[in-house]
């Protein structure tokens, strides 16, 4: 596999996230030729700190929010500087059978920004009837990319989520993505990027080395192998 570094975003996104665990996930990224994913807050710091490609999370992590309240988020992030956006969709929308609102709202965000967006749908928490809808419902919204999961609710990425979603766009998988052997599955299943806290091991690993640094989950994530 080619271009391994440039397709992980490297990852930090916990409640207790400070600046200097952020110049951390971009010290790291650029060392070793990945993007990061930051909270939006922190993308005026980031922007001029490192020149690594930035995904800002919007609406996260329940994607509960209004719509024109995302989309004012979605233009103050890109306006900070952010090359993609994370949004999360409206899971309980999802189960409840509104799909055109669910469809609706992505849309709007979508068209709100002129760069990537990509949808987290919380795949540990769906059916595969569930992921079917979600993918073709993201796809139809016209986002970039859909993502399996925030690393704060039950599990993470899985081989069969990714293979389901990946027939409606490019996947980011993301949730509990702790190694090489981790990632190297996912993108065996479909998936074109990863999201993970352990993105300078995984990094590490596929170039042959050994890791020298204790697996941590910066993102105090609810999955036991972290984001």
């Amino acid at each position: 596999m080619d271009d391994i570094p440039d397709r992980i975003e490297h990852t930090v996104l916990g409640p207790t996230t400070t600046p200097d665990d952020v110049r951390t996930c971009l010290d790291e990224a650029l060392q070793y030729g990945m993007r990061a994913c930051i909270p939006p807050c922190y993308l005026p710091l980031a922007t001029e700190y490192a020149n690594v490609p930035l995904t800002a999370v919007i609406d996260f992590p329940h994607g509960q929010g209004q719509t024109d309240s995302v989309c004012q988020a979605a233009k103050l992030a890109w306006d900070a500087g952010a090359d993609e956006l994370d949004m999360v969709c409206n899971i309980g929308l999802l189960k409840a059978g509104e799909d055109d609102a669910v469809r609706d709202h992505i849309t709007e965000v979508v068209a709100s920004v002129p760069v990537p967006v990509k949808v987290i749908v919380e795949a540990p928490l769906l059916s595969d009837d569930e992921l079917e809808r979600v993918g073709q419902l993201v796809a139809d919204a016209d986002a970039a990319y859909l993502k399996t999961a925030t690393g704060f609710s039950e599990g993470g990425a899985t081989v069969h989520d990714v293979e389901i979603l990946s027939k409606y766009l490019p996947v980011k998988a993301s949730g509990g993505v702790g190694s090489w052997a981790d990632a190297e599955a996912m993108f065996e299943a479909g998936a074109e990027r990863i999201g993970a806290s352990s993105g300078d091991t995984i990094v590490r690993e596929w170039q042959g080395e050994t890791p020298t640094k204790p697996e941590t989950d910066r993102d105090d994530a609810d999955t036991t192998d972290g984001y």
